[in-house]
């Protein structure tokens, strides 16, 4: 089973001062080749940080955040669960996991980064600012990530549970066959429609996921999934498509 989250765009600053980023400890080795790429393409980017800022959409005010990018080779890492913040993994709060339940994430969590890839819930990363919809000097993240990507979750056995955003799955499909479902976050009216939501979409993935690791249950199939799901206070029903199942939740979570 593994269990793919969004990014964030914002990320938690420090790590201890004697780490860096040493591709060789990242999961998902296949994506070596397509991590070099990325990083030359944003050390090219980051050499004018007003043209960066623009390309990373921060405003005119954007060249400290986008000055993040000329030392991610030798910033401080930190485990990626821990690195990111923001709405979802507000909910997930990773870092109050007991040991038993962090290593389950390592073993179980992948969070797709759009410098890095695929990363394990626990692979040491820096601080950086790029998002899926970045623009980079010579190549685009899809044409970067797509292929790669999708052929790893290609490669993953059982149960793939996607709950990125459609901007992140559109970097790397998931493969189609059964096992291997996209979460939709929606609530549901008075009168039974059902509508998206955005804020409360993000801290419900996030309370869901922390549910998952804590019970610590690699599920076989969706059907097992869902059973789970009944008992631990979860809605998840099947989706619009077949590929797709819905985690119903109150609008005002």
């Amino acid at each position: 089973m593994l269990i793919l989250l969004p990014p964030s765009e914002t990320k938690r600053e420090g790590g201890p001062a004697d780490s860096a980023l040493d591709l060789g400890e990242l999961s998902f080795p296949g994506l070596t080749a397509p991590r070099r790429a990325t990083l030359a393409e944003l050390r090219s980017l980051s050499s004018n940080l007003a043209s960066a800022a623009t390309a990373l959409k921060l405003g005119p005010k954007g060249a400290p955040e986008a000055a993040k990018n000329r030392e991610v080779r030798h910033s401080p890492v930190l485990p990626a669960l821990d690195r990111f913040d923001g709405v979802l993994f507000d909910g997930l709060a990773a870092s109050s996991l007991d040991e038993a339940s962090r290593a389950f994430a390592g073993r179980h969590v992948a969070v797709h980064s759009a410098l890095f890839g695929l990363v394990g819930g626990l692979d040491p990363i820096p601080s950086y600012r790029l998002s899926h919809d970045s623009r980079l000097p010579e190549r685009t993240l899809k044409s970067l990530w797509r292929e790669p990507i999708s052929a790893e979750l290609a490669s993953v056995e059982g149960l793939l549970l996607d709950l990125r955003s459609e901007g992140y799955a559109a970097l790397g499909p998931l493969p189609d066959r059964e096992d291997a479902v996209f979460v939709r976050v929606v609530t549901e009216g008075d009168d039974g429609r059902r509508r998206a939501l955005n804020h409360f979409n993000k801290k419900a993935k996030g309370l869901f996921t922390r549910a998952l690791l804590e019970a610590r249950v690699v599920h076989s199939s969706v059907a097992d999934l869902m059973t789970w799901s009944a008992a631990a206070g979860f809605r998840l029903e099947p989706g619009a498509s077949p590929r797709e199942i819905e985690l119903v939740v109150d609008a005002a979570l």
